[in-house]
């Protein structure tokens, strides 16, 4: 009996001191519904709405429905998949031709009318064959998912079970926090030196403002050369290149002490020209 004894009691203790199970204080949720601090709020449908255009959207991620990467979406790797959302167009971009097409939102489902594009011909099969790709994947309704942050994602899935992620910038307009300006500047085929306080030997863009009519012909005269002491984001100058631009002028909320009030934003190139050097 005392042997039997002896094995029992080590069990019974084992019993008695068995955690008890408790409820979490009152506001407070149970461990596994603890949300996780580090990840990225996701938004509502009506700031889902207004997050797209404020951003463009870069492709980083896309795969199948059996987790396979795309790899066709991929074609140019140093240039990823644009999107840009605005007045219920979307333009894409970095594909062989500019596509764009409609779409609507509701709740979290996105609509995509069938994509139009331009009809240039690009020599790489991959480039071409991208735009294709992107008709397919693109189109009618795609489920939506977005996290804010510091760096943005955007997370379509569309009816085959693609999943495309894209990472978000924020467009010039988000950035300097007003509606642009829209301007024409020539750009001459050459630079020359100009005074600069903090730039030794800088070399300036010589431009003119020039106009267009509703027509899109010329207005009037242009403007005197003039030093251009600012850069133009987006638009790198080739020298023996003559260039006529379209430019979104920006007026800077918060001005640098050694910068100019307005920010320039290319937007189009309206002519360009090889002149004999």
């Amino acid at each position: 009996m005392s042997f039997s004894l002896a094995l029992l009691l080590p069990l019974a203790i084992a019993a008695c001191t068995q955690p008890v199970p408790t409820e979490p204080p009152a506001g407070e949720l149970p461990d596994a519904a603890t949300p996780d601090p580090a990840a990225p709020p996701t938004l509502a449908a009506g700031d889902t709405a207004a997050l797209l255009p404020a951003h463009h959207w870069r492709l980083s991620e896309a795969t199948d429905a059996q987790g396979q990467r795309i790899e066709a979406l991929f074609a140019r790797p140093d240039q990823p998949l644009q999107l840009d959302f605005a007045d219920g167009r979307l333009a894409v971009s970095n594909t062989c031709n500019r596509m764009s097409g409609g779409f609507t939102m509701d709740g979290e489902t996105l609509t995509l009318s069938p994509m139009a594009s331009t009809m240039m011909a690009c020599p790489d099969p991959k480039l071409s064959a991208l735009d294709a790709e992107v008709g397919n994947r693109l189109t009618g309704a795609l489920t939506v998912a977005t996290t804010t942050g510091d760096a943005p994602e955007l997370v379509l899935t569309n009816a085959a079970g693609d999943r495309l992620v894209f990472q978000g910038t924020p467009t010039p307009a988000t950035r300097f926090g007003a509606a642009p300006e829209r301007v024409f500047l020539e750009v001459a085929s050459e630079t020359k030196p100009c005074s600069h306080p903090l730039i030794p030997d800088k070399q300036c863009l010589q431009v003119r403002e020039i106009r267009f009519d509703e027509n899109g012909l010329r207005a009037g005269e242009p403007g005197e050369w003039q030093n251009f002491y600012d850069e133009i984001e987006g638009f790198t100058h080739q020298p023996g290149v003559r260039n006529v631009l379209r430019i979104d002028r920006y007026t800077r909320q918060d001005v640098p002490a050694d910068a100019s009030r307005y920010a320039y934003v290319l937007d189009l190139v309206v002519e360009s020209e090889q002149v004999r050097r």
